[in-house]
């Protein structure tokens, strides 16, 4: 079977076109060789897939005839991801939550609306005030 075959019918790509990206891009290697979607896949090889910052390690142990649901997907991998790799996605949603604040940077079209409202109601206040001197 094709390697992006595989990774779709085992739903780590929710399609085989998503698949296929990733392969042509050099997301998935296979026995520590980058492959192109084309690959054949064979029991006991083993895949590293990168997908959302994370290195995907699994071992082929048999493969299906087409997508299967998902309780059955243990059958045809077995998935040996360090725990490491979800660690350091942790670590990455803090960081970037260290770098930006909310509300720093560009506002928002509702800061904008807010701040026109507020910049609108100074004016009729200044207004009123001229009017009252004269």
């Amino acid at each position: 079977m094709r390697i992006d075959k595989y990774l779709w019918s085992t739903r780590y790509f929710k399609t085989r076109n998503i698949a296929t990206t990733a392969c042509k891009k050099g997301h998935v290697k296979v026995n520590g060789q980058v492959v192109k979607p084309s690959r054949d896949v064979y029991a006991m090889d083993t895949i590293v897939v990168r997908k959302n910052q994370i290195n995907y390690e699994l071992t082929v142990l048999d493969v299906p005839e087409s997508r299967v649901g998902a309780k059955l997907v243990d059958i045809y991998r077995k998935d040996t991801t360090p725990k490491e790799a979800f660690e350091k996605n942790e670590l990455l949603k803090y960081s970037k939550d260290y770098y930006r604040k909310k509300g720093t940077g560009r506002p928002t079209k509702r800061d904008r609306r807010e701040i026109d409202g507020y910049l609108d109601t100074d004016d009729d206040f200044f207004q009123q005030a001229s009017s009252e001197e004269e």
